[in-house]
């Protein structure tokens, strides 16, 4: 038939590999707060990357991506400070390429991304809960799997991420300085819903601090200073401080108790 003639053009599939050419010409750069800060915070993907030790070799272990209300550079930056506050992980390990979209189409190119990179057993961080924020409090009392990211690369508490001076406080103001400070969540007991309420335990009592207190330590000496049934337990994610718990947690450690 002469005037007519049909065309099938698979636009994600040109997308896809459109993609993929950029990212191969995007240097990695090192997951730190300086290089995420040069990048827009708009939508679009990102690769991760795992330096393995001792060598030079950069392995993909997450892809993500993001949209207008949570861009780039937020993304990244929450990446980065997670590494921060980790047992056998630093920032300088991780590598990041990350591509601004300007328009996405109704396709999943994070889906996409994986099955072209062989599936989600050669990205190892992608569903293993790197990508999470607040782990949520019924993850308190599960079991952690060891392909977990967060049992994988537990979080520090041996560290010092405030520097407190050797004085007295209130248990609230240490508590507070510490939620604040460190690269991971501490959920602690409130008697109201609201993200700045104390409990008034935490008001009431003063607790002595030395100086370079590592995160243990600060916790250790604000639970043993309240009054008795407090708990301070760290799990591989995240830090939790309740009164009169008594759930089971398999994950734990025990910070301290009354």
């Amino acid at each position: 038939m002469t005037g007519y003639a049909e065309l099938e053009f698979d636009l994600p599939g040109a997308l896809l590999l459109a993609i993929l050419r950029k990212f191969e010409d995007i240097a990695p750069a090192m997951l730190t707060a300086e290089n995420t800060a040069q990048v827009l915070n708009e939508q679009g993907i990102y690769l991760l990357y795992h330096q393995v030790a001792a060598s030079d070799v950069l392995k993909l272990v997450y892809i993500g991506k993001t949209d207008s209300d949570a861009g780039l550079k937020s993304r990244l930056s929450r990446h980065s400070r997670k590494l921060l506050g980790r047992h056998g992980l630093s920032s300088d390990q991780v590598f990041f390429k990350a591509l601004r979209l300007y328009v996405f189409t109704a396709m999943d190119l994070e889906t996409e991304l994986i099955r072209h990179y062989g599936g989600v057993a050669q990205v190892p961080w992608n569903n293993s809960g790197f990508g999470s924020n607040d782990p949520g409090k019924e993850r308190d009392t599960t079991t952690y799997k060891p392909e977990h990211f967060d049992t994988q690369f537990p979080i520090d508490i041996d560290s010092s991420f405030v520097e407190f001076l050797a004085g007295t406080y209130k248990v609230s103001a240490v508590i507070g300085a510490l939620k604040a400070a460190v690269p991971y969540v501490i959920r602690y007991e409130r008697p109201t819903r609201g993200r700045l309420a104390f409990h008034a335990d935490f008001d009431n009592t003063m607790v002595e601090l030395g100086p370079h207190f590592t995160t243990r330590q600060a916790l250790s000496a604000c639970i043993h200073a309240l009054p008795e049934g407090w708990h301070a337990t760290r799990l591989p994610s995240h830090i939790i401080i309740y009164k009169n718990d008594r759930r089971a947690f398999p994950s734990g450690e025990l910070i301290a108790k009354t």
